[in-house]
């Protein structure tokens, strides 16, 4: 039987972000979650935008927090 993961964090909440040191480069801080995404394995995903960026980013929900 599959288990089906529920997204933590929901469309327009603020998230504090944390890189992960293995992939490209990124700026932790404070971001917006634009979209829900589907799962990567055993972790949910997300679009997420920070105020200081021009671009949006993927994160798994195990870079990111409730503020």
């Amino acid at each position: 039987m599959e288990r089906v993961l529920k997204h933590k964090f929901g469309v327009g909440e603020s998230v504090y972000f944390t890189a992960s040191n293995v992939a490209r480069p990124a700026a932790s801080g404070l971001y917006e979650v634009i979209r829900q995404l589907p799962t990567d394995g055993d972790d949910c995903q997300y679009r997420i935008k920070s105020a200081t960026e021009a671009f949006e980013r993927v994160a798994k929900e195990s870079q990111l927090a409730a503020t």
